[in-house]
């Protein structure tokens, strides 16, 4: 595809096929999205569509994008090879054209350097331009072909037939060199562009450079190195010091640290034991291991998250379908507006002015550029998604990235986006001394609990050595705790209610504890044997040291903070006043924070939730802008348009103000690209020639066009060094 024009010719070919619901063409990444049944339509079918309309569709299951990539780079590889060739030419051509234009033969040398660089390095210009013009879908190489045919076929009739306008006391002038030079300025605008654009995807290579190429597999205790695409499910796979783990697996044999930076952020390696899960595209870093594949090919996390980018980077923003609309009519119209700069010089100034009725309609149809405006908005989109996934934050939509910008408010959830979502016992007050038989009943109570406090007391339990035994009896009651029966006496472990239904009276001095930690938000387990109190424990979910910073970025950037929890109206407040948030609300159920989000859209709030957990998921599916924290459930992060991979809030202003620097580049982008047209074509159907006596040569047309498109790719690529 060579312009925005090309891209939507694609997209209506396949749009328009039986069985096909929606297609969706991004320009900057050469790719096609589409929803389709499969019982009326294949891919063999859609690619012989598109075929037939000029172009051509990579449908292969396997390496899809490599063998597009090579696709690419061939092209890329011709594109310089003729872009050099037109050149050498070129720079003699056109000082012929401007300095030696009396030099005898003059204008066959012209004629021949002309035809040379036409036919051997613009030919793909007529082919493409005549063929989509033949299938009513005119592009950019059909203004390039029609320029540079009519200022040849103008220069080769003037220089066969001179007396026909010597007859008329005209000189017969000719035009070669424009003809030669529009053509080796517009290969050179496409081959700087295509450099460019392969810089926009410079991220998702480098995701998709994590994963190894080959792996090997142990089979009857024989190791074999085999490609990654031939590895399946339960194989067992060996990985040595310093080498990348292939697979997404779980520890069979060995010990290691892993280097996870790349996918969870995380600066710090990661000790690895046997039975535990390792990822794809993570290094292997001391010790050698055999892992079990669990997740391979396109279902590990790191292929997921590459796809999940890619299908980002090819989404259209909103913006985008003006544009698109635009580029539909966009040939057309300047073939129109050239129609009619030709025959106004005529009527104004007569045959005398029919060199500057055809200069002028020729500079039009080429300083005219669709491309422009094609790559105005995804090569922004490309970049700045590209850096999201750099940063460890994944952004599933274009909609998402230019919305984030426009939030005003946020909602966020308490447990595991801002506190660390692992309880732990932050004190203790023991009413009986503790011996090791307390510290040993507690310690087997609470392994057979499933209630999510249990695990902060069994860490808790686990520096002083508590012991495991076989308790006579064991009961969970639910909503209160758990009691078993131990030596004939009756252990319980649970809330306030279950302690009053053992009768059990608090100390004066254990109250003051009690009162003090439920202040400070903390939940309180009581301990105690029949209906004596052993000890009461202060349970608390710390809040994360990044949470603080992260609230007082988003405030600083003007955006109200909402906090809403299913905890206690004391934890709450507890987390509230920590973090500086005035807008808190306690004990909501996860209708109760849809309904919440959907009060506030009423005001007319730009409303973004995030959260990490299923009780989010009706939330996050309400709001304007969904964010989900990386490590919380995958129902979560299918329902977000953003996740933070390292559950790191602090990711949350930063992916607000690359939106903001994201859609600024669209706009600065788009500015420039419809600016460029909505001046440079007067200025090119010469509407200054009357007040000054301005007149564009076609040269200095073609050479404007050239750069308008790389102007706005390499104004996409200044994203990449903002901080």
């Amino acid at each position: 595809m060579s312009c925005a024009v090309c891209a939507n010719n694609v997209e209506t070919t396949v749009k328009k096929m039986h069985g096909v619901d929606d297609a969706s063409v991004n320009f900057a990444t050469n790719s096609l999205k589409v929803t389709y049944h499969p019982s009326d339509i294949s891919l063999q079918d859609m690619k012989s569509a598109v075929q037939a309309a000029g172009y051509d569709l990579i449908i292969e299951e396997e390496n899809p994008m490599e063998i597009r990539d090579e696709m690419n780079w061939k092209r890329y590889i011709l594109l310089k090879r003729n872009t050099i060739g037109a050149w050498i030419l070129a720079i003699p051509l056109a000082i012929l054209g401007m300095v030696f234009m009396h030099l005898p033969y003059v204008n066959w040398i012209m004629m021949a350097l002309a035809l040379a660089i036409m036919l051997l390095f613009g030919r793909s210009f007529y082919v493409n331009g005549v063929r989509n013009a033949l299938h009513g879908n005119p592009n950019m190489d059909t203004l390039v072909a029609l320029s540079t045919s009519i200022a040849f076929l103008f220069s080769l009739f003037n220089t066969l037939f001179p007396q026909f306008w010597t007859d008329r006391g005209i000189e017969p002038h000719v035009y070669y060199e424009a003809s030669g030079i529009i053509i080796a300025f517009v290969l050179l605008g496409k081959f700087l562009e295509e450099r460019a654009k392969n810089s926009t995807s410079s991220a998702i290579k480098g995701l998709m450079g994590l994963q190894p190429k080959t792996a090997r597999r142990i089979t009857d205790g024989k190791e074999e190195e085999i490609p990654i695409s031939a590895l399946q499910i339960n194989d067992i796979i060996s990985v040595r010091p310093g080498e990348k783990i292939p697979v997404d697996g779980i520890l069979v044999s060995g010990c290691s640290s892993v280097d996870e930076s790349m996918l969870s952020g995380e600066p710090l390696p990661v000790e690895k034991v046997a039975g535990e899960k390792v990822l794809a595209g993570t290094i292997n870093q001391k010790g050698a291991f055999t892992l079990q594949a669990t997740n391979v090919g396109k279902t590990t996390v790191l292929a997921q998250i590459v796809q999940m980018v890619q299908e980002a980077q090819g989404s259209k923003a909103p913006v985008q379908r003006i544009v698109d609309k635009i580029s539909r009519i966009f040939v057309p119209v300047v073939v129109l507006i050239a129609i009619i700069t030709f025959i106004v010089w005529l009527v104004a100034g007569g045959q005398s002015y029919f060199s500057y009725a055809l200069l002028s309609a020729v500079s039009v149809l080429v300083i005219a550029c669709p491309c422009a405006l094609g790559l105005a908005t995804p090569t922004a989109l490309m970049v700045g998604m590209g850096k999201a996934a750099e940063r460890h934050i994944l952004i599933k939509d274009a909609y998402a990235l230019e919305n984030l910008c426009q939030i005003d408010t946020i909602v966020l959830d308490k447990t595991g986006t801002l506190t660390e979502g692992i309880p732990v016992v932050i004190d203790s007050y023991w009413v009986s001394e503790s011996d090791v038989t307390y510290l040993d009943i507690l310690y087997t109570a609470e392994m057979k609990s499933e209630h999510p406090l249990a695990s902060a007391v069994i860490n808790w339990l686990e520096v002083p050595g508590a012991s495991l035994f076989e308790p006579e009896h064991f009961e969970s009651i639910t909503g209160m705790g758990i009691q078993l029966k131990f030596d004939s006496h009756i252990f319980w472990i649970g809330n306030k209610k279950m302690m009053g239904d053992f009768g059990t009276v608090i100390p004066e001095k254990v109250q003051k504890h009690i009162d003090r930690w439920e202040k400070s938000g903390f939940s309180v387990v009581y301990y105690g044997k029949d209906n004596g109190l052993i000890a009461v424990l202060a349970v608390s979910d710390r809040i994360k040291p990044t949470s603080l910073i992260a609230v007082d970025h988003l405030k600083r950037e003007g955006i109200d903070i909402h906090l809403l929890t299913g905890d206690s109206p004391q934890s709450a407040n507890m987390v509230a006043t920590v973090l500086g948030i005035d807008h808190y609300k306690a004990g909501v159920l996860p209708n109760d924070k849809d309904i919440y989000i959907k009060d506030l859209q009423a005001l007319g709030k730009k409303v973004a939730m995030v959260g990490d957990g299923i009780n989010d998921s009706q939330a996050l599916a309400r709001a304007d802008v969904s964010v989900a924290m990386g490590k919380g459930t995958d129902i979560a992060m299918d329902v977000a348009m953003v996740t933070l991979i390292t559950s790191d809030l602090t990711l949350l202003p930063e992916a607000i103000r690359l939106s903001k620097q994201t859609v600024r580049l669209i706009k600065q982008n788009l500015f420039w690209a419809f600016i460029f047209n909505l001046i440079g074509i007067p200025l090119a159907a010469g509407v200054l020639y009357p007040v000054n006596g301005l007149l564009l040569n076609p040269m200095i047309a073609s050479a404007a066009m050239a750069f308008s498109s790389v102007a706005v790719v390499t104004n996409s690529l200044r994203l990449k060094f903002m901080k």
